[in-house]
């Protein structure tokens, strides 16, 4: 996987980099998908046609991105463009019969979820394959340790170690100091991250 910044991505795109854009679309592939098919709920065919759409705009349009930065919010538009024209032209009439009422919250934990996952690729391989099975797998200590050929005392260890780098990774500012004077960190959407047992 590419590990550019989205802006460094846009800008080898702009400068003709053909594998730049093959890792653009495959860093936002599932987060385009997930939009049109769990956010907008399109039928198999229309999704499909949907996703190519938006890629299609993405890639003519990609010079009129102000902030390559600002990458994922605008594929993120460009997607629910694309699916609220591809609902009216099934036949619904008015924007408040096309947009599903839980629109915006399922696409804001989309989005967290994305972050997530662009940090834990951000971590050490040994970290991102622990967490990646306990927390998306849903792997037991024993499972894991068996796996991994390690004690499941070790395999706790690591994922708190772990945990607390990826925690860094998403929230690389100085931490709070709480009341106790340990350092509060805070979760992706700005909350309280706890400690873990």
């Amino acid at each position: 996987m590419d590990a550019a910044s989205d802006a460094e991505l846009v800008a080898r795109c702009r400068a003709g980099e053909e594998a730049a854009w093959e890792a653009l679309v495959d860093r936002y592939a599932r987060y385009v998908h997930a939009i049109v098919t769990r956010v907008y709920r399109l039928e198999p065919a229309d999704a499909e046609d949907v996703f190519q759409e938006v890629f299609t705009r993405v890639f003519e349009r990609l010079d009129t991105l102000r902030d390559g930065a600002a990458l994922r919010p605008w594929i993120a538009q460009t997607a629910r463009n694309c699916a609220v024209d591809a609902l009216r032209r099934s036949g619904r009439e008015t924007a408040v019969d096309v947009v599903p009422e839980d629109a915006d919250d399922t696409l804001e934990r989309l989005d967290e979820a994305l972050t997530v996952h662009a940090a834990l690729d951000r971590l050490s391989p040994d970290c991102h394959e622990i967490l990646d099975r306990f927390f998306c797998r849903d792997e037991s200590y024993r499972t894991i340790g068996a796996e991994l050929e390690l004690p499941a005392g070790t395999i706790a260890s690591r994922i708190a170690r772990c945990l607390s780098r990826l925690r860094d990774v998403l929230d690389p500012a100085p931490n709070e100091e709480t009341a106790s004077g340990r350092k509060a960190r805070r979760g992706p959407s700005g909350g309280k991250v706890g400690r873990t047992r």
